[in-house]
């Protein structure tokens, strides 16, 4: 019998050898919220000794009965994109999604250093009924942000009674996610917003466009990789740019303008 059970421990001891396992090497990313302020976590990929890649989400702030659809999506969440790889829904009574992945929704291999310099973005969304609300989001691979930012203040004009920042914040991919956030706007507005040419005191055109202030959130979020001429430019460039940005009334109003401050050379320190 003895022998017997050093054979069987033996036979247990190859199973589990030969059972895929996990390399050690692992990546996490930030789910920011986004509709519900209570709820935001990470995700986390993990490489397996099989070529294959455990991908993991984690939430707080969930809620018992609800399943949360994600997905990885192309580019920044600034920019947003289509569907490529399809993950596990989270369940709301655990905050949990585990996917178990080796390809994209085409078919093509992916492999965990793929994914770690992937062009990319992660949404989880509030219900299969309500794919339009997410609930929390976050870039990945070369989109994922450094920790590098400058941040500027946008002063009010004439009076406007609107005022905010401008953070310019690096990617691993040493792009730009310039992110607006003015107080003082009027729910219902539609603010273009530009970075301009010169400092503010001498005025300039239009180098680089960024998305419009929502009147409701006072919030423009937008990916830099070029100038409106094509001219690429970088998170260092841009930090260094002789320029100042420009928030307008509305799009039949460019003339108005109802926050400004100067970026980059420009900025005082």
């Amino acid at each position: 019998m003895l022998c017997a059970c050093i054979l069987l421990a033996g036979a247990c001891d190859d199973d589990d050898e030969s059972s895929p396992q996990l390399t050690g090497d692992t990546k996490t990313y930030t789910l920011n919220s986004v509709s519900d302020p209570a709820i935001s976590g990470t995700v986390t990929f993990a490489e397996r000794d099989d070529d294959q890649i455990v991908i993991t989400i984690e939430l707080d702030g969930t809620q018992p009965g609800v399943s949360h659809p994600a997905h990885i999506h192309m580019n920044t969440a600034a920019e947003g994109g289509g569907i490529i790889l399809d993950l596990t829904s989270v369940d709301g009574a655990t905050g949990m999604s585990e996917t178990i992945v080796s390809a994209l929704n085409d078919g093509s291999v992916v492999s965990y250093d793929d994914l770690l310099s992937l062009n990319g973005h992660v949404n989880v969304h509030e219900s299969a009924a309500n794919l339009s609300t997410l609930i929390a989001q976050g870039d990945i691979g070369k989109n994922e942000l450094t920790g590098d930012r400058k941040e500027y203040t946008l002063q009010e004009v004439e009076g406007s009674g609107v005022s905010g920042t401008a953070v310019f914040e690096r990617r691993v991919s040493d792009f730009t996610l310039v992110t607006l956030q003015l107080t003082g706007t009027q729910s219902g507005g539609d603010h273009p917003a530009h970075i301009h040419n010169n400092d503010a005191a001498m005025g300039g055109g239009i180098a680089i466009d960024l998305s419009n202030v929502n009147g409701d959130t006072g919030l423009s979020v937008t990916h830099i990789e070029a100038m409106n001429d094509g001219t690429p430019i970088m998170y260092d460039q841009l930090v260094t740019f002789n320029g100042h940005i420009n928030v307008h009334l509305s799009p039949s109003q460019l003339a108005t303008v109802v926050a400004r401050g100067n970026v980059g050379a420009n900025a005082g320190e």
